[in-house]
């Protein structure tokens, strides 16, 4: 009995080693390069999920379970396939079946590699029953599936969002007016307007803000899409309409900060953030994003002439001891020292006595970190400005308790929370061997992580520095590396 029972195993596996490849789910969507994942990827993935609006929480709930799955805990990845079911029979009771394909092949995937195949088996039954309704056995093209792919492939961010962009367009091909199609297409063509060789997103943003006049969010968008148009006025105006009509959404909260930000009123920004930490208490990028306002006011008051801002110490020692407090809160909530620690402000020796690393964020004005506060986007990190501000670090004039706790949170950052071997970890290291006055050890990790740098460089610049011996290496290595450099990107939708 039990032979007949492993040769039965036996071919359920044979059978679905050949069903499970044609399942249009995220093991097939080749999301990662290699399998890698960004070490932070889950941490921001569940942030976004405490906020983000309950139509889009199936999707993100799917790609949690994709990434559960890919750090061995198939378990949890099935809890969070359980959490996406019932979302999507909440939320899609209409198109139940057809919104679920993709979860049940995530679920066939998932019980394969626990070796339950019989389970798996059930899933991809599933599956079979709803594409024979289409004259296919186990995939189909239609607009829903393009779209969960690009909503999916949008929140993997960096060249994800072009492919991302194609899947919302093919959708629309098929139906023109959908809504949720043209939100997604928006919200890729939003954030591909950073970069210069693309159009404007504004006339699609529109058009999704007609077609889907309750959505704030996409209102906001557009609002800030006119703010760098020099069309403040009229972006303000749908602001103002979006938060008069989602006064507690919060990621029409924490976009509107962004355009509140950009307009330089950071008493407003500040505003939002709180007004959005009511609903996310435990939202330590919020808190860091505070901090960072705070330090702001405190440059503004600074460039406001030397004789005015001497006389107004105390109020620029009371920011910073409001930056202070919400920097600790942060970090009380959980968020990585290493980012806690990242921000142009954190350079003053007034308030942390350290810099090391910045994020790319922080550019012209202080701009907020948009992956700490909405769910929507993220930005790239700049890993040579990290190893570069590491080099040029503040001295330590900390006390030595606070010293002592400080370097017990790097280590441990250090040590489990980034890749080793990696200009991350290196850097980090080299700063703890400095705040300990070991200066050539700080030295040697420094340089190491200065060489991975050189090698990665997309400009080929390490080839002038490096031995001839060392330039297929670092090629294959940039080759690699190259997908996932980019994928501290996590905008949603």
């Amino acid at each position: 009995m039990a032979g007949k029972t492993a040769i039965m195993s036996e071919d359920n596996k044979n059978s679905l080693e050949q069903i499970l490849p044609q399942l249009r789910c995220h093991f097939t969507w080749n999301l990662f390069k290699e399998e890698s994942v960004p070490h932070d990827l889950e941490e921001r993935v569940c942030n976004q999920t405490e906020f983000l609006n309950s139509e889009f929480k199936a999707t993100k709930y799917n790609l949690l379970a994709y990434i559960k799955h890919l750090k061995g805990q198939n378990k949890a990845a099935l809890q969070c396939l359980q959490q996406a079911e019932e979302c999507i029979r909440r939320e899609h009771a209409d198109q139940a079946e057809l919104r679920s394909l993709v979860t049940w092949g995530n679920y066939a995937w998932v019980y394969y590699h626990l070796g339950r195949f019989a389970e798996a088996q059930v899933y991809a039954d599933k599956v079979k029953q709803v594409c024979q309704k289409f004259s296919n056995p186990y995939s189909i093209e239609c607009p829903e599936l393009d779209c969960e792919e690009g909503w999916t492939l949008v929140k993997c961010g960096g060249k994800k969002i072009e492919t991302a962009k194609v899947y919302f367009q093919k959708a629309l091909e098929e139906k023109p007016n959908n809504p949720e199609f043209s939100s997604g297409l928006a919200i890729a063509m939003y954030y591909l307007d950073e970069r210069p060789e693309h159009q404007s997103p504004v006339e699609i943003l529109r058009q999704a803000v007609e077609l889907s006049p309750g959505d704030q969010y996409i209102k906001v968008l557009l609002a800030l899409t006119l703010q760098k148009m020099n069309e403040q006025a009229e972006g303000e105006q749908l602001v103002v309409e979006a938060l008069g009509k989602s006064p507690c959404q919060t990621d029409v909260l924490c976009s509107a900060a962004k355009f509140y930000q950009g307009k330089g009123d950071l008493d407003k920004t500040i505003e939002l953030l709180l007004r959005a930490l009511e609903s996310i208490p435990n939202n330590a990028y919020l808190y860091h994003q505070i901090a960072c306002c705070y330090e702001a006011k405190v440059k503004q008051i600074q460039h406001t002439g030397a004789s005015e801002a001497s006389q107004k110490g105390e109020k620029i020692e009371e920011l910073r001891k409001h930056a202070r407090n919400y920097v600790s809160k942060a970090i009380e909530k959980g968020l990585n020292p290493l980012h806690a620690y990242a921000d142009e402000f954190l350079e003053s020796k007034e308030c942390y006595q350290t810099a090391f690393s910045k994020e790319l964020p922080s550019t012209k004005g202080q701009e907020l970190h948009q992956h700490d506060c909405s769910p929507q986007e993220d930005h790239e990190i700049s890993e040579d400005t990290e190893v570069q501000c590491s080099l040029d670090g503040l001295s330590i004039s900390t006390k030595s308790t606070e010293k002592e706790k400080m370097i017990f949170q790097l280590q441990n950052v250090a040590k489990n929370q980034l890749p080793q071997n990696g200009p991350y970890s290196w850097s980090l290291q080299g700063l703890i061997h400095k705040m300990n006055g070991e200066l050539l050890q700080a030295a040697e990790c420094y340089e190491k992580a200065l060489d991975h740098l050189l090698r990665n460089r997309p400009s080929g610049i390490g080839s002038i520095f490096l031995p001839a011996t060392e330039h297929e290496e670092g090629s294959e290595e940039m080759e690699q590396d190259a997908d996932s450099s980019r994928l501290r990107e996590l905008p949603n939708p």
